[in-house]
C-alpha cells in the first residue's frame, strides 16, 4: 500500500467511496448522493484552501481509501483546530488501510501547525472509535440523538487529539 496525494483523477474513485459510506454507513449523515461535480468541488476547495487530501492505493493502482482535513468550524477562533475523515472501500476495511491515513493526516496535520484534530465517529461504531483511540484520540464529547439516517436517532462522539503542547495559541 502507497499512501499519496490525491489527484482529480482520483475523483471518480472517490466518489464511488463517499457514495457507498452513505448508502451503507452511518458514517455521512445525509441520503444524497455526490456527482462527480460534487467531489470535484470538495476537492477543489480543499486543494485552494491548501487542505491536504490523501488516497491509499494498492500496489495495483486502486484507491483503497482516501482521508482529508478541513475547518472544524468556521469562526477565526477555530482556526488551529482541523476535522479530520477517513473512508475506505468495503472489501478493504479492518485491514490497516484506515490507521495509515490517519496517522498520515495527523502527521500532515502537525506539520501545517495545527493545534487539534477533532473526529466525529458515530456513537455505535466500535471500530471508529478503536482506531482513533489506537492512533491517540480520546472521547471528549458524545452528543446525545443529534443526527437521524436509516430511521434511527444517532449519537455523536467527538474524538480529539492536542497535537502539540505550545503554551499558548499562535497562527497557522
Amino acid at each position: 500500500m502507497h499512501i499519496r496525494n490525491a489527484t482529480s483523477a482520483d475523483l471518480p474513485a472517490l466518489l464511488d467511496i463517499h457514495n457507498d459510506a452513505v448508502r451503507t454507513l452511518k458514517a455521512i449523515w445525509t441520503d444524497k448522493l455526490d456527482s462527480l461535480e460534487d467531489r470535484r468541488a470538495w476537492f477543489d476547495a480543499r486543494k485552494e484552501a491548501g487542505l491536504p487530501v490523501i488516497v491509499a492505493e494498492t500496489e495495483d493502482g486502486t484507491v483503497a481509501g482516501y482521508g482529508s482535513y478541513g475547518p472544524f468550524r468556521t469562526k477565526e477562533g477555530y482556526r488551529l483546530t482541523m476535522e479530520h475523515s477517513v473512508y475506505i472501500v468495503p472489501g478493504a476495511r479492518g485491514k490497516g488501510i484506515g490507521k495509515a491515513l490517519l496517522l498520515r493526516l495527523i502527521d500532515l496535520a502537525r506539520a501545517d501547525g495545527y493545534h487539534v484534530l477533532v473526529g466525529a465517529v458515530d456513537g455505535e461504531n466500535t471500530a471508529s472509535v478503536a482506531l482513533h483511540q489506537a492512533c491517540g484520540f480520546e472521547i471528549t464529547g458524545r452528543l446525545p440523538q443529534v443526527g437521524m439516517k436509516f430511521g434511527q436517532w444517532l449519537d455523536l462522539l467527538l474524538m480529539t487529539q492536542v497535537l502539540d503542547d505550545r503554551p499558548v495559541p499562535g497562527d497557522v
